[in-house]
């Protein structure tokens, strides 16, 4: 019996009535367009079983509910009529309702029926408030009244009102049932469950794959997914659970997402247990207080509004597209690139973040990648979830490990978040070993990690403690975790620069330090100078002058070979990592120039740090343990910094110091021989 066949034996045999075979969902949803969750309810009613005869029965019901029951948007009218001209009739639809304050009545819109303004009674609305906040998928008894007297009433009546979700759920079915599989089976029925076949994944994609879950059974969960498009990021929102609302576009008001002072109710998240924002490019508030309130939400799952304080439970998911590879996107900037301009910098935003599954190494969907095995039915799966957001298992975590001290209580918090919900999922009836723990422990502190290369890339030092760790409790040893894409790949490469060609670290023109590229090319001409990519940014343009000046008057200085009258010196910039021109580049423009005439490259993976002014007088750098956590990840292992910054040495972290063989220079001059290594 291969494995699994094993496993849907086992399925049938204890969640019997609960599962349901996905081929049968796949074959149905392509032409209904209903979400899986409200199918498989139908499914789980009339399929539930491994008796082929009896699922073939019912998919045939299913079928015939579907084609009878389901409104489909071009078939409205003519299920207007039947309900008309029948009196009674018993559709699937999608209602959500609003209050007409004005009429002081609650009126229902039925969404593929098209119809609007039906009176509902608030018995229905106080049962299940999901109807205010975006609505649910129901099954209705519609019934016709034509009233004379109240002709603005709508004629149609909802006589009975019945959500798809499953009215009760009992967990000690699911504890029970748990105990029967290994975690490789559980992890498997899981996946299938959403639809997805395990067996065509590779073991760190399956975890990717779980991580999405982790915001339907964790509350006050932020979590980001960016990566390339067609791999799913949004489905599981979408269409798995009845509890999670899915914001396309991504544009929403405050009032909607938060609190509405005009009618004093809870916005999304106090009525969801899941938002997902879709294509995160999109993020937009019509408020301007809008991002702050989010990330104050974010913070502590709380927010203010009029002089209270609002509580919610609702996880946060935010994903989108990565356009580029993810090896330029490291090397030139940072994984959270994609979001838009009033966020991407923002450092106090992703800090909220306790998760970022790298959506590049999940494949884009193929039809073999869907399951035709036996899973949990959606709604019980849903279920599931909901109940497991009220029990904890970070206590797990603490049985067996400690963090590491690279982790600040942010992290720590985010780590936690992040085990708890992976062991929700993988071990519901509270049974694992220490090793079994620790490959969740260790999942949870890379996708923090992840986060925080990126926070160290937009904030600098604040966020520099990124070596995360955690220690076992028992033998005190210490274990380190490390993420692919860690640091800046090489933005300064290996190997002999061509000379003339050398890299500098500044402050851009967005507050931003980054990485500039100097390229210099020196032909035959009469002591022209030129210079190119610094757009209108008059600063960066002056400091280039006041090199070749310089240059112009020192350059016997350094060799009485250079000729300043015969040559033309072409000299370009390259921003790196797009973060704006900066005016700091005097100095090494100057060594580029000699580097350049001379026909002598400069150091292999160095840095050239500093500035001057026209008479040759070198500037102290600010900032200079930021700077050399920039030029770090950029790849270098060299850096060349005036004496006049030695004695700032003792600020930047020692172990971050020792990754460079340092050089210092008394004046420009210095500098030249210095970078061209020479004694």
């Amino acid at each position: 019996m291969n494995a699994e066949v094993a496993i849907n034996k086992k399925l049938n045999n204890y969640f019997s009535g609960r599962v349901v075979r996905k081929d049968l969902t796949k074959k149905i949803k392509e032409g209904a367009n209903v979400p899986i969750y409200v199918l498989e309810y139908l499914l789980g009613m009339y399929c539930a079983t491994d008796d082929e005869d009896s699922i073939n029965e019912g998919v045939e019901r299913v079928k015939k509910i579907l084609s009878d029951n389901f409104v489909r948007p071009d078939e409205a009218e003519k299920v207007k009529s039947r309900i008309k001209e029948v009196g009674s009739y018993t559709i699937i639809d999608k209602v959500s309702v609003k209050l007409n304050e004005k009429r002081d009545v609650y009126e229902a819109t039925l969404s593929n029926l098209g119809v609007k303004g039906i009176k509902i009674t608030s018995d229905y609305v106080k049962e299940f408030d999901k109807l205010l906040a975006g609505g649910i998928w129901c099954i209705l008894k519609m019934e016709y009244y034509y009233d004379e007297m109240d002709k603005n009433a709508s004629p149609f009546i909802i006589n009975n009102l019945k959500p798809i979700q499953m009215p009760h759920m009992d967990m000690q079915e699911i504890y029970n049932g748990r105990k029967e599989f290994t975690k490789e089976e559980w992890m498997d029925v899981l996946l299938r469950s959403t639809g997805l076949e395990p067996t065509q994944f590779e073991e760190k994609v399956k975890w990717h794959l779980l991580a999405r879950m982790v915001p339907l059974v964790e509350n006050n969960y932020n979590v980001c997914e960016l990566g390339p498009r067609n791999t799913g990021k949004s489905h599981l929102y979408k269409e798995i659970s009845p509890y999670s609302i899915l914001i396309s576009g991504g544009q929403t008001t405050v009032a909607n997402l938060f609190y509405n002072r005009a009618t004093r109710r809870m916005g999304l998240v106090g009525m969801w247990d899941v938002v997902a924002f879709d294509e995160v490019a999109g993020i937009s508030f019509k408020d301007k207080d809008g991002i702050q309130i989010m990330k104050d939400y974010m913070a502590s799952g709380s927010f203010a509004r009029d002089k209270e304080e609002k509580n919610a439970n609702a996880s946060m998911v935010f994903v989108g597209n990565i356009n580029q590879s993810v090896d330029s996107l490291v090397k030139a900037s940072h994984l959270f690139t994609p979001f838009p301009e009033q966020i991407n910098n923002d450092s106090a935003f992703f800090d909220r973040m306790h998760n970022y599954i790298p959506g590049w190494e999940i494949p884009k969907m193929r039809p073999e990648f869907f399951t035709d095995s036996f899973g949990l039915i959606v709604d019980y799966l849903a279920e599931f979830c909901r109940e497991m957001r009220k029990t904890t298992f970070t206590d797990a975590l603490d049985k067996y490990f400690k963090l590491g001290n690279n982790l600040n209580q942010r992290d720590v918090i985010a780590v936690k978040k992040t085990f708890s919900g992976l062991m929700k999922l993988l071990y519901p009836h509270g049974e694992y070993t220490k090793d079994e723990a620790k490959e969740v422990l260790e999942y949870a502190l890379i996708g923090r990690r992840r986060v925080k290369e990126q926070l160290k890339k937009i904030g600098g030092m604040e966020f520099y403690d990124v070596h995360f760790s955690y220690i076992d409790k028992e033998t005190m040893e210490e274990s380190f975790v490390s993420v692919p894409e860690q640091g800046g790949g090489k933005l300064i490469p290996e190997g002999t620069n061509k000379p003339g060609h050398l890299y500098t670290v500044a402050r851009g023109d967005s507050d931003m330090i980054g990485v500039y590229k100097i390229e210099l090319q020196v032909l035959s001409g009469n002591g022209k100078f030129e210079r190119s990519g610094l757009g209108s940014n008059s600063a960066a343009k002056e400091s280039l002058d006041t090199a070749y000046q310089f240059f112009k008057a020192n350059s016997k200085s350094i060799s009485g070979t250079i000729s300043t009258k015969d040559k033309d010196y072409l000299l370009h910039v390259q921003d790196m990592q797009g973060i704006g021109m900066t005016s700091g580049l005097s100095l090494a423009a100057f060594v580029a120039l000699c580097s350049g005439a001379l026909n002598r490259a400069t150091q292999s993976q160095m840095v050239i740090l500093g500035t001057m002014s026209l008479g040759g007088t070198i500037h102290k750098i600010d900032e200079l343990a930021n700077i050399l956590q920039v030029a770090h990840d950029a790849g270098a292992n060299k850096v060349l910094l005036p004496m006049s910054s030695a004695g700032h040495i003792s600020n930047v972290p020692p172990e971050l110091f020792s990754k460079f063989q340092t050089s210092f220079y008394q004046d420009p001059i210095d500098a030249v021989f210095k970078a061209l290594g020479v004694e």
